[in-house]
């Protein structure tokens, strides 16, 4: 099975060891990282959200003209504008950048939904967010007008002018690890987001979610994504030590840094994260937990240390866990995509069609 490579785009240089700087729409800086993503040899790029980020939309819109193949996954939360709206906008977009949309589907983080006014708990987001890609889904393919009715949204005589560019359609990434979580996803999911875990424990959420898509018919239908912060150098005591350094200087930005503070709450994924950090500083051959375990983790922290060889290996053991679609990111977003692309990206694909090629080779009958 082909391999994917995510990177991410923000709106501004930043990171956990690197104090936010530049406008807070820095054009120059996404241009650059787009560009750089696409030069080492990244599939796609990922456009977050959060309440306080400018609108990731209008990020990619830019983005994407600075590119020529790259892909571009955005993030949205279900809940703010009626399905019908952002099922039109994401095929507006889709067309504007030349048919190479995704959209990541989010219903965690309770507290960053309450700061845009929206108070439902977890489990009934995730059961709007599933109502949310059924109209969504219908909106982009019924050939004629429409109704639904339903617990969250109504909508009535509703046909659409604009229909995604690609085809079959706009490719759905949705996370989530409660049991409302993976229905949705086994139902509506072209792909399904994993956080970085031990590989055991990613299988069985894999073979969890598969099964829960064969209800549906749809085993054979989903992909998965695993997120993932490779720190790479020559040798494996040279990448610790790296791993050391950017320890010390996240620790040390979260201390003068009081836009972002402990959290309070955290979604399911982030917890897990958490969790994972109190088993050790290291799980599995090289799975680095620290970051996740400090008061103020946001977002995917777990990483792999090594050298590219080590890491590319790891990495390899999630594909044969299920995972054919790898969101990666550095701690400098520039020079480390740049890096993966040089060392981890090329060894990473070459062992997956090694892989698939022992895989399709014919069995040699054995005569008595």
């Amino acid at each position: 099975m082909p391999v994917d490579f995510i990177g991410i785009i923000g709106n501004r240089a930043g990171s956990e060891i690197q104090a936010p700087s530049g406008p807070i729409v820095d054009r120059v800086h996404i241009g650059a990282l787009a560009r750089a993503h696409e030069y080492a040899g990244f599939d796609w790029v990922y456009a977050g959200y959060h309440s306080n980020s400018p609108d990731n939309f209008q990020t990619i819109a830019y983005a994407a003209q600075q590119t020529e193949t790259l892909r571009y996954l955005v993030a949205h939360r279900p809940g703010f504008i009626q399905p019908t709206v952002a099922a039109k906008n994401l095929a507006s977009l889709d067309h504007f950048i030349g048919g190479k949309l995704g959209v990541n589907i989010i219903s965690g983080d309770d507290a960053d939904f309450r700061r845009e006014g929206d108070f439902l708990p977890p489990e009934e987001r995730y059961h709007r967010a599933g109502e949310f890609l059924e109209i969504v889904k219908t909106y982009w393919t019924s050939p004629v007008p429409f109704d639904h009715v339903g617990k969250y949204f109504r909508v009535e005589n509703s046909l659409a002018a604009v229909k995604p560019l690609q085809k079959p359609s706009i490719p759905i990434f949705f996370p989530g690890t409660s049991d409302v979580a993976v229905d949705v996803a086994a139902r509506h999911a072209d792909v399904y987001a994993l956080w970085g875990e031990e590989v055991e424990e990613v299988r069985a959420i894999v073979n969890k979610v598969r099964a829960a898509a064969k209800v549906y018919g749809r085993e054979n239908h989903i992909r998965f994504s695993l997120s993932l912060r490779p720190v790479l150098a020559s040798t494996e005591a040279a990448a610790w030590a790296r791993a050391e350094d950017i320890l010390a200087k996240a620790k040390a930005l979260a201390e003068g840094e009081p836009a972002f503070p402990p959290a309070k709450s955290r979604p399911g994924g982030m917890q897990r994260l958490r969790d994972l950090a109190t088993k050790g500083r290291v799980v599995d051959k090289r799975l680095w937990t620290e970051m996740a375990g400090l008061p103020n983790a946001r977002g995917n922290t777990t990483g792999l240390v090594g050298t590219a060889e080590q890491v590319a290996e790891s990495l390899l053991d999630y594909y044969d866990a299920g995972i054919s679609v790898f969101l990666i990111r550095g701690f400098d977003p520039l020079e480390d995509s740049l890096q993966y692309g040089r060392e981890l990206l090329p060894r990473v694909r070459a062992g997956v069609a090694e892989r698939d090629a022992r895989a399709s080779r014919p069995v040699l009958a054995v005569s008595a």
